[in-house]
């Protein structure tokens, strides 16, 4: 019979709102969970493996849009939230949240050395009672194949001296409508004491609840969310290759389907597709799927219509260019407006405007960049070139001095009645000059 007094602790800590809280990773999905957390009434740490993190935090000053500064220093003068490197200090918390990077290595394989290194700093201060979440994006069976045996290999059980569950993260970066707390959230655990701890514990921060039978499960929950986009943006990316070669226009297209009271939910084609989640997550399935000898024919296409798109907004680019001012893009000089890969976010993870930077550079042409979000580029993985280049200032002189402007990304900021009266040559992949009512023979649709 399972020995039921460290859950039962754990269980009324939770509930009198007295159990501590830990957050690894403290990035676009670690501080607002920090946040909901502390905000909630728990006492909660951070802890990230980045010194410039923590002093931000200890200035009260918010590197993430969706926690605003002034949130971040209330929760902090009530004694609420902290963060720290110091990792030592993770048995002291009663719940630990992993929220760190699951990227891809080189070869597009899931890269979990992030989520490994982060269990082996949990195993080595791990102590009866605690409960351990992994929220990071994965492929199922991660959380009970992976991170369990590492927790489990200082000699505690999972499910009866410590706790082990997953709960995906749904942060949407820029949008305003919802928040941490008012997103549902999918719970699951290894075992029905896990499971139990987890629907008390994010019950007391979200506004609804959603278990399932276990880790595997809420695992491909989330990579089934981020799959059906990357396969929709497929689509309509490629109609919009198909209509463009009739005259047609697939903006005009999706707007006249999409009154259709049902069956029928509109996606937008654009420049290729950005942020951590959608580009990534659909080859966490396909390579777990390679060991169950199951094909993933239709998400492995959908990968390659998308990661094509940006190539061709450049030949869009180049013939525009030709046909417009007989100038070749080896000889031109051209404006990405727009470095993030979402509208209103400084969020630049997996951007397609960095790829176009590179194609139109390996192409002999120049390419500099202008956002209003992004002031400079950071280092990246793929992109290790282009870290230190700033973005251009924003006036007429600066931007009629380039031979086409390239709309990768359509922040609310920028004035686009101005870009089209300065420009000579837009090539629109986000069909905002149309949403904003603007007319010019200056923008070419691509």
């Amino acid at each position: 019979m399972l020995d039921t007094t460290h859950s039962s602790k754990l269980m009324a800590a939770i509930r009198a709102k007295t159990a501590k809280a830990g957050v690894i990773g403290l990035g676009y999905v670690g501080l607002p969970l920090a946040m909901a957390f502390s905000r909630a009434g728990f006492k909660v740490m951070g802890f990230d493996i980045d010194p410039g993190k923590i002093t931000a935090i200890e200035e009260n000053r918010s590197y993430i849009e969706a926690v605003p500064s002034e949130v971040l220093a209330v929760e902090r003068e009530a004694g609420r939230f902290a963060a720290t490197c110091d990792f030592d200090l993770l048995g002291d918390y009663d719940i630990i949240a992993i929220c760190v990077p699951t990227p891809l290595t080189a070869n597009r394989d899931p890269d979990l050395s992030f989520v490994e290194k982060t269990a082996r700093s949990i195993a080595a201060t791990l102590r009866p009672g605690q409960l351990i979440v992994l929220e990071s994006t994965t492929y199922p069976g991660t959380t009970d194949e992976i991170v369990k045996p590492i927790l489990e290999s200082k000699g505690l059980t999972s499910g009866i001296d410590f706790y082990l569950g997953y709960s995906p993260e749904r942060e949407d970066p820029g949008n305003r409508n919802f928040q941490t707390s008012t997103i549902p959230k999918v719970v699951s655990g290894d075992g029905d004491i896990a499971s139990a701890l987890m629907s008390a514990f994010y019950g007391c921060i979200v506004s609804s609840v959603v278990p399932v039978s276990s880790n595997a499960t809420a695992e491909a929950v989330k990579l089934t969310e981020n799959i059906f986009r990357a396969v929709n943006i497929a689509l309509v990316n490629e109609l919009k290759l198909v209509y463009e070669a009739m005259g047609i226009d697939i903006w005009e297209v999706i707007e006249a389907a999409k009154t259709k009271p049902f069956g029928f939910m509109p996606f937008y084609p654009g420049p290729g597709l950005g942020g951590h989640c959608i580009p990534i997550d659909p080859f966490y399935l396909t390579w777990r799927s390679r060991q169950f000898e199951q094909p993933t024919r239709f998400i492995e296409l959908a990968g390659e219509i998308n990661t094509a798109m940006p190539r061709h907004v450049v030949s869009r680019l180049a013939e525009a260019l030709d046909m417009r001012s007989g100038k070749a893009l080896s000889r031109s000089n051209v404006l990405i407006m727009g470095l993030a890969y979402k509208k209103n976010v400084p969020d630049i993870r997996e951007s397609p405007s960095l790829r176009l930077i590179e194609l139109i550079e390996a192409r002999g042409g120049k390419a500099s960049f202008y956002d209003p979000h992004v002031a400079e580029i950071p280092s990246t993985r793929e992109h290790a070139a282009l870290r230190g280049r700033k973005t251009v200032t924003w006036n007429e002189q600066t931007v009629r001095a380039f031979d086409a402007v390239v709309v990768a990304t359509d922040h609310d900021a920028v004035d686009y009645a101005a870009l089209a009266e300065w420009s000579t040559l837009i090539i629109d992949t986000r069909n905002i000059f149309t949403r904003c009512g603007i007319v010019s023979e200056a923008i070419v649709k691509a």
